[in-house]
């Protein structure tokens, strides 16, 4: 089945350029490519997408035009999931993204776009209503919390982090064991230790996309960000 996509993008340049590169899959067909977001709007009724795929600024205030689209879809046409494509990798952002919900979500920097690959894994997970946070963003959240005294998070073993900074990317166990070069079973054994120790052994909702928005928000809380430098 095609997946439909929006491309929301105010640089002629850039959504041109993405527009190539998803024009490659043959899983993904972009349906309107526009620069502002009235006519987001009005390709979403028109074009009926699965997925929309938009820079964080637009026209006409260019400051967080995306995530705000995001919200608006969330009740207008929640059966569209959102990729946001972003410059900024201040983790604000992507919890604002994340705030209503996770299902059907992913913040992807914009300098990772030219490898089709993410790009489009990332459509074809939020079109299958799951969610994918960059990488980046989750290494910056990790690293901040951990510094914090009293955070959980500094019980965490080196191993255990890099394991939960995968989890938070929305991986499968295998796809984590495949990319740290561990047996599943290791895998399984240092989920469950985080999780314990992270006070969420218990936790009714195992899903992909809510151990994603439970991973960052509790990255955040208490302010544990607040002045914590973000690499850009």
């Amino acid at each position: 089945m095609t997946i439909r996509v929006v491309l929301a993008e105010d640089s002629l340049i850039v959504r041109e350029g993405v527009r190539q590169l998803l024009a490659a899959d043959e899983e993904i067909e972009v349906v309107a490519a526009v620069g502002d977001m009235a006519s987001v709007h009005e390709a979403c009724v028109r074009d009926r997408p699965d997925v929309v795929v938009t820079d964080i600024r637009m026209p006409p205030t260019k400051s967080d035009e995306g995530i705000r689209l995001a919200t608006e879809l969330r009740d207008l046409h929640p059966e569209v999931g959102v990729v946001v494509l972003s410059q900024y990798s201040d983790p604000a952002y992507a919890l604002a993204l994340l705030d209503g919900g996770s299902d059907g979500r992913a913040y992807l920097l914009k300098h990772r776009v030219h490898n089709r690959a993410e790009l489009t894994a990332a459509i074809k997970a939020v079109a299958a209503k799951g969610s994918v946070i960059d990488s980046h963003i989750v290494d910056a959240l990790v690293s901040a919390r951990a510094q914090s005294a009293h955070s959980p998070l500094s019980e965490l073993t080196a191993r255990e982090r890099e394991v939960l900074a995968e989890i938070a990317q929305g991986k499968s166990n295998a796809a984590i064991a495949e990319s740290l070069f561990l047996t599943k079973r290791a895998v399984e054994k240092h989920i469950n230790a985080i999780f314990v120790k992270l006070g969420l052994a218990h936790a009714d909702d195992v899903t992909v996309s809510k151990r994603v928005k439970a991973t960052l928000m509790l990255l955040a809380e208490n302010g544990a960000l607040s002045g914590a430098s973000v690499p850009r």
